[in-house]
């Protein structure tokens, strides 16, 4: 059982529990009322003994996904694609602040997008506490993350399976296997350090539009967030791995690659749009009218 009064909150609980309070107990609310006259100002004390709840429901599977993408993003990052030999097209040959190049991403990119959509999923319904709280607990679980990965590259490795992808072509797994999951301390500070900032930035971006625009234009909120959150993003995570880090980019190569990288995320936030309101129609028929506009009314009051 927990308890959300003004007594409850004065006398110092943990942000878990503030969260809880300041999220679930409208939703406890409105169980306990469904059907009922009771008011807002009747009921100043909510005891929530319900099962969880849609609303509880739905943020744990949103947190979920979105902190399973940005991890698993951040691993297969390492990888390098061209995208015009993915799509079987002729190299673009791009040429930007003097430096000429074609369309090669991290393989992150592909589903960076699918943060970005959570990140407004999460905004629209659990305001900013809520994109906050998960936006840290993917930092500290990406880093927790990293140490395993760092920790098992030194694990001595049974003789027999260090060439075991011979066959494959990978004449020594561990080598493979410390490539791959041995990023750089540079590359993963860098990353790291642009996500978050990226994160606060839509967040407030987002709840600064919605305060002059109420429920209406959607789609500004959350693209015009995105485009913003992104362009800082995209040059952060250059600027601390390749311009601050070992290899010591120039100026014009780190401004022409963050460039294009932008690009790609301009069109992927625009592509992504009409997802946003697909989204919205099916989560406002999953929570039911009165809980979902309850939902969006105390995320835009925060």
């Amino acid at each position: 059982m927990w308890q959300c009064d003004a007594f409850a909150l004065s006398r110092g609980v943990s942000d878990l529990e503030q969260f809880r309070c300041q999220f679930f107990a409208p939703m406890a609310y409105h169980r306990a009322t469904r059907g009922t006259h009771m008011t807002a100002k009747s009921a100043t004390t909510i005891e929530a003994t319900h099962p969880v709840s849609r609303g509880e429901k739905l943020f744990l599977v949103l947190s979920g996904f979105f902190i399973a993408n940005a991890i698993i993003a951040e691993f297969i990052g390492v990888k390098i694609f061209a995208l015009e030999d993915t799509l079987g097209i002729a190299p673009l040959n791009w040429n930007l602040f003097g430096q000429t190049g074609s369309l090669n991403f991290t393989a992150g990119v592909l589903l960076w997008p699918v943060v970005f959509l959570m990140t407004d999923i999460i905004n629209e319904y659990f305001g900013r506490k809520g994109v906050r709280l998960i936006s840290w607990l993917a930092v500290v679980l990406i880093i927790y993350a990293y140490l395993f990965a760092y920790a098992t590259i030194h694990l001595a490795p049974a003789s027999w399976w260090v060439g075991a992808g011979k066959n494959q072509g990978v004449d020594n797994l561990q080598t493979a296997f410390a490539a791959i999951f041995g990023q750089g301390l540079w590359t993963i500070a860098g990353s790291i350090t642009a996500f978050i900032i990226g994160q606060l930035i839509d967040v407030s971006i987002f709840h600064a539009i919605r305060e002059r625009t109420g429920e209406k234009h959607i789609w500004l909120r959350a693209t015009g967030s995105t485009l913003v959150s992104q362009f800082i993003d995209s040059f952060v995570v250059l600027y601390i791995a390749f311009v601050i880090g070992p290899q010591h980019w120039s100026i014009p190569l780190f401004l022409a690659v963050g460039t294009v990288n932008y690009i790609y995320k301009f069109i992927a936030a625009i592509v992504l749009t009409p997802l946003i309101y697909a989204a919205r129609r099916g989560l406002d028929r999953y929570l039911g009218t009165e809980l979902s506009e309850a939902l969006k009314a105390r995320a835009a009051a925060q």
